[in-house]
């Protein structure tokens, strides 16, 4: 059955049986009557409003498809934003004329009663838009920068839905939409709630979030599951998922690619390899793959039948950057993206990386995804991010989610320990004055309600570093070994996460010489009496580095008539460092 048009699909509801479900909230059946009911309310409680941009922010799917198709019948652009966080709404304050739904309360945010019955005087007549309607604005992801504002036409997304609707409906015939995915952005809004809303597919009204929860869901009722590859890689294999095979009718995912073997594993347990799409908030849907067991061309992406592409006239070796041309767009251009690609025959592509992931650090050109996937297979690794900071000068920093052998590294050995090991992996991708000057070692990687890790997220959790830095020991792990009236003989184990370790050096951390100095002061003050003031060092010298996890001793030999200390660092390795301590009286 083809959809209903986009333009005219608040008109067509009223053609619909009124009891037919339009989906569930918690089990509760919703029909058609309901949802026209809410359409009507929400138009009406916009028709009134001033200004023409809105944002939107829903969490139940069926209550946002009203919401939307509401203000679009009162004339009104709705824009989209992934979350409700401070920094959010406040840039969207100068862009908007007010908030709906689920904002915090000092955004002010307009609302209708769940049980609220628009006065029929207020509701207009239900009325098919014009393709040039002004129907959205939705963000980009942010995952290689900050997020920008997107506009869409009404036609760009009903030439989105038609052709969904072909290329997919046959598998799909009436099967429920259930989906992990939020409906914020426009992969979700597409396939969650416009696509089902035209071909009166019913949905699930709240996403859903644990495993055990999906399996349950998909065992239901015939189901179409719309996630992501951040959802799929992490479906739990000890969980009983047959009841839902045998009523899955297909799998979507997008957000980025889907390892081959993630594929392959959601396959497995749900009985329908992933189909996923490629596209971005900028050029709607472009393409899509199912990956197969030993199929090379598995690896490749077919364009959508009304998407044109091609690869830049200035391609080298036919590789380049992919460029776009389709109804999606805002205009009959070609769209060059940040994509490169090389041809795969005629009809396919195969994607080869982003180019803006090359950057230049210190003049020297690095490949983003080259380190990432050195990281990827050092066996230490299970998922991994680099960026670049913000600072005035590029430096990478890079985020690590280790795996099992990697977490027992790290609890050995410490983090300095651990950087070592790693920059050494990359050594062979980039020189050393390019390579990550600050790691983050994560229990996973953030990820907002798109299933995205975005390079803002990851850079805040560099923000956070000086209360991880306080958290840090600042002293060595200390063991009398001799104590006599003017000798001290201490042993002292020095922690590889050391505060004083970071930044000296970036690579090759040892231990400051400064650190060293103030522990043999803090360490004479404590065993011997000595004059209040100290006054100089003398014979300071530095004959060994002291690095990180290293066992040395400390001795302090105590002259009473000269108020000094005489001390020396020293080890199996010989002697590290050596000094005479001053001290005078007021």
């Amino acid at each position: 059955m083809m959809p209903d048009s986009l333009s005219s699909l608040v008109p067509a509801l009223l053609q619909r049986d009124p009891a037919a479900c339009v989906g569930w909230r918690a089990d509760q059946p919703l029909s058609n009557a309901w949802l026209l009911a809410r359409v009507r309310a929400w138009g009406a409680l916009l028709a009134g409003q001033p200004g023409r941009d809105y944002a939107l922010y829903l969490d139940d799917s069926l209550e946002f498809g009203a919401a939307l198709l509401g203000a679009w019948q009162a004339g009104k652009t709705v824009w989209l934003t992934a979350d409700t966080l401070d920094a959010s709404c406040a840039a969207l304050q100068g862009k908007v004329n007010g908030f709906l739904g689920q904002f915090p309360p000092q955004w002010q945010p307009l609302a209708v009663p769940g049980d609220a019955a628009p006065e029929t005087a207020a509701v207009p007549p239900p009325r098919a838009l014009p393709d040039d309607f002004p129907a959205l604005v939705v963000h980009t992801s942010g995952s290689t920068g900050a997020a920008q504002a997107v506009p869409k036409r009404l036609s760009q997304l009903a030439s989105e839905v038609a052709v969904l609707e072909r290329m997919f409906s046959a598998r799909l015939g009436d099967a429920a939409i259930v989906a992990t995915v939020s409906h914020q952005h426009i992969y979700g809004l597409l396939f969650k709630v416009l696509w089902p809303l035209c071909a009166a597919r019913p949905l699930q009204a709240l996403s859903v979030q644990y495993p055990e929860e999906l399996a349950q869901a998909l065992a239901q009722r015939p189901s179409v599951l719309v996630s992501s590859p951040a959802h799929l890689k992490r479906l739990p294999a000890h969980l009983d998922w047959t009841a839902a095979a045998d009523r899955l009718r297909a799998v979507f995912s997008s957000g980025g690619p889907l390892p081959e073997e993630a594929a392959l594993g959601a396959g497995a347990m749900l009985g329908q390899v992933p189909r996923e799409i490629y596209g971005s908030s900028e050029t709607g849907g472009v393409a899509w793959r199912q990956r197969a067991a030993g199929a090379a061309a598995s690896v490749c992406w077919q364009a959508f039948p009304n998407v044109e592409w091609r690869i830049a006239a200035d391609a080298e070796q036919g590789e380049g950057a992919l460029e776009v041309r389709s109804p999606h767009l805002p205009d009959a251009n070609w769209l060059a993206l940040a994509d490169r690609a090389r041809p795969a025959g005629s009809q396919a592509f195969e994607l080869l990386g982003r180019a803006d992931r090359i950057v230049k650090v210190e003049e020297k050109r690095v490949s983003l995804d080259a380190l990432e996937a050195a990281l990827q297979a050092s066996g230490l690794a299970e998922q991994v991010r680099i960026v670049p900071d913000d600072g005035a000068r590029i430096r990478l920093a890079a985020f690590v989610v280790l795996n099992q052998e990697g977490r027992a590294l790290l609890a050995a050995q410490g983090k300095a320990a651990l950087n070592q090991r790693l920059r050494s992996v990359l050594a062979p991708v980039a020189e050393a004055v390019a390579l990550p000057r600050r790691w983050r070692y994560l229990d996973s990687l953030p990820l907002n309600a798109q299933g995205k890790t975005t390079r803002a997220a990851l850079l805040a959790l560099l923000d956070e570093e000086p209360a991880a830095l306080e958290q840090r020991p600042r002293q060595p792990h200390w063991r009398e070994l001799e104590r006599g009236e003017q000798r001290l003989l201490l042993e002292l184990s020095v922690p590889p996460d050391l505060l004083y370790f970071e930044g000296h050096f970036p690579g090759s951390p040892i231990l400051p010489g400064v650190a060293q100095l103030d522990w043999a002061i803090v360490q004479a003050r404590k065993a011997f009496d000595l004059p209040p003031v100290f006054r100089e060092v003398a014979a300071l010298k530095f004959q060994q580095v002291i690095v990180p996890g290293a066992t040395v001793q400390l001795e302090l030999l105590h002259d009473r008539a000269k108020a000094s200390v005489q001390f020396r660092y020293l080890s199996a390795a010989g002697q590290h460092a050596s000094g005479r301590l001053l001290f005078a009286a007021p």
